[in-house]
């Protein structure tokens, strides 16, 4: 049995070393053309299994054993298949432990020995078959998908290389190595090959594979952010197409501006007062002496407050005057909606003689224009003016408002 399969072995590989051309040509160009090549030549390899017709009105392609054999011996970028079928190959494995067990219990050694050699096999085809998935997994992740021309393209492979993970990730949890430990028993063959030299393998790959699933992880973000870039510019280019007059507005003059402009840092930084600076003695004493003295006189109120007559009487009715200020500015509004002229406050105020200085008045036209509803505030318009600062840009410095109606 052993030597006709040595002579099979023999004349297959024979006749893949003889028709290397052939077999490369359909390699590369995914099916044979049959009218380029001898007949007879073409029915051997299609009688020895390494050509197949899938469908009778299709060409004639690899099977899939040989073009697994040359991708892994070429190392083939192009190749993405990985085996993920754990369960048969654990199924396998158990299979055989039980069939070399009950040929040593039956002192049948030639069968042991040949079942034994069988499941190392098995077992070290399984592991060789793991670090291959996890090489052309990294193959894949190192050259970024570089197979594929498109960011959409590079996204699904990578989705498909992550579900691949997972289904290998998954696979490894089937393996419970104190079930195999039952089988093995106290055979050490049989604790050598399923319980060491499995339960090595897989901790290596488990761990590998979750440093290639974080990496994946990595790229599949950088991935859809360039995504979005480039769906942003090709909207962009989109929009100036169909709007060829379209000239960028002056986004400095607004009042927000919008949050994809925005991106300038700060003129002046954060600063405070140092009081402990000698030489800035002079500004901090004018500084202290411009500020207004408020006295609240807290002796006198707490007199007041002990001397005034408790009364437990029902508290009577009042009502609180409202502001003169606040009244001599509603007719100011009357006035103008009166009138229906542009009116300056500060005209107003010096024709109507009234008591207030300019800044206080100012001050309470803006609040009671700001101060109203938003469906009044539309007859109106307050237009402040004066002129920036001399020094500092940015500051605007109000000398007089004009109102009128909208």
């Amino acid at each position: 049995m052993s030597s006709n399969l040595h002579q099979a072995g023999v004349k297959l590989l024979k006749q893949l070393g003889r028709h290397a051309d052939i077999i490369m040509d359909t390699y590369l160009a995914g099916s044979l053309n049959e009218d380029a090549h001898d007949p007879s030549v073409v029915e051997k390899l299609k009688q020895a299994g390494i050509l197949w017709r899938p469908e009778p009105d299709q060409e004639l392609r690899l099977k899939r054993s040989v073009r697994a054999l040359l991708e892994e011996g070429l190392s083939d970028e192009r190749n993405r298949q990985i085996d993920s079928n754990v369960g048969s190959a654990l199924a396998t494995i158990k299979t055989l432990a039980d069939h070399y067990k009950e040929a040593r219990h039956s002192s049948d050694y030639s069968a042991a020995e040949a079942y034994l050699s069988d499941l190392s096999e098995h077992v070290y085809s399984f592991a060789d078959s793991l670090r291959y998935s996890i090489r052309v997994l990294w193959g894949r992740i190192n050259n970024e998908f570089g197979y594929v021309g498109t960011i959409n393209a590079k996204i699904r492979e990578n989705e498909l290389a992550q579900s691949q993970v997972s289904e290998l990730l998954n696979g490894l949890e089937m393996f419970q190595f104190s079930e195999l430990g039952e089988i093995a028993g106290d055979i050490r063959e049989l604790r050598k090959l399923i319980v060491t030299t499995l339960q090595e393998t897989m901790s290596d790959c488990a761990q590998e594979l979750s440093v290639v699933q974080g990496r994946l992880l990595e790229l599949l973000g950088r991935f859809r952010q360039i995504r979005g870039r480039t769906r942003l510019l090709k909207g962009w280019l989109l929009y100036t197409d169909l709007h060829p007059d379209y000239r960028p507005a002056d986004h400095v003059s607004h009042k927000e501006i919008p949050s994809l402009f925005n991106r300038a840092e700060f003129l002046l930084a954060p600063a405070a007062v140092d009081v402990h600076n000698a030489s800035q003695e002079l500004e901090l004493m004018g500084i202290v002496a411009h500020i207004k003295a408020i006295s609240r006189h807290p002796v006198v109120a707490a007199v007041r407050e002990r001397d005034a007559p408790v009364s437990l009487t029902q508290s009577e009715d009042f009502d609180v005057p409202d502001n003169p200020l606040k009244q001599a500015v509603d007719e100011y509004f009357v006035d103008v909606i009166e009138s229906g002229l542009r009116q300056s406050a500060l005209e107003y105020l010096a024709d109507k003689a009234l008591p207030w200085n300019a800044e206080s008045w100012i001050y309470q036209v803006i609040g009671g224009y700001e101060g109203l509803p938003d469906e009044h505030k539309a007859y109106f318009e307050l237009e402040p003016l004066g002129e920036p600062h001399p020094i500092y840009s940015g500051n605007f410095i109000i000398r007089d408002v004009e109102l009128w109606l909208a």
